[in-house]
């Protein structure tokens, strides 16, 4: 059955936005408040995964719950003004608009963060997920019967098959191109400025 229009997902961290001097910060913050060593120019080199999978590297896992909260409670605070636009981001959510598609986010990150950072840009997508990783990404991406799902890192790919749309995948993360192409990537940009043009070779394509 096709599709009655097009629907793009877009990740978040790496994707549309930059978070690493936010992300950096809010743990140097979270270092501290609570006396506990947290190396965070590691930490965002790494981004992707849910946040208590960089904290079990910090803290003991009893712990991870409370101090998953406490980041949480100080990241607006801390990373929402820090943390510019991918270059080409906006551009790319327009471009969908422009195509008479539907342009969502689903992300990892906490959803209300999410929405906070997407609203400081002035971005604004149909609709934001959070707090889905990798392949469940797909129940949202299936939900909004979304065609094409564009991220950074080889999990977002791993999403995007799972729902069976077309994985786009951008180098502007911590994957690189073969570990992209490697984990099932149909097409891999260098970054958003690509998508609007590749946008429109693929609308006559899928057609």
């Amino acid at each position: 059955m096709a599709r009655m229009a097009l629907t793009v997902g877009f990740d978040l961290d790496m994707t549309l936005i930059d978070s690493r001097p936010g992300i950096r910060a809010c743990y140097q913050a979270l270092s501290e408040r609570t006396g506990t060593y947290i190396d965070a120019d590691l930490a965002v080199t790494r981004l992707g995964p849910p946040l208590a999978e960089e904290l079990i590297n910090w803290f003991p896992a009893e712990k991870i719950e409370v101090m998953a909260d406490l980041y949480r409670e100080m990241y607006p605070t801390i990373a929402i003004a820090a943390t510019p636009a991918m270059t080409g981001a906006a551009e790319a959510i327009a471009a969908v608009r422009e195509a008479g598609g539907r342009a969502m986010v689903v992300t990892a990150k906490y959803e209300p963060n999410a929405k906070l950072h997407l609203a400081h840009l002035g971005i604004e997508p149909d609709a934001v997920i959070g707090d889905l990783w990798a392949e469940q990404k797909a129940e949202a991406l299936r939900e909004y019967d979304a065609g094409v799902y564009v991220g950074d890192h080889v999990g977002d790919v791993r999403g995007a098959r799972a729902a069976g749309a077309l994985a786009v995948a951008v180098t502007t993360g911590p994957c690189p191109e073969a570990e992209l192409r490697a984990a099932g990537a149909d097409v891999v940009l260098t970054d958003l400025t690509e998508f609007p043009r590749w946008l429109s070779d693929y609308r006559p394509a899928r057609a």
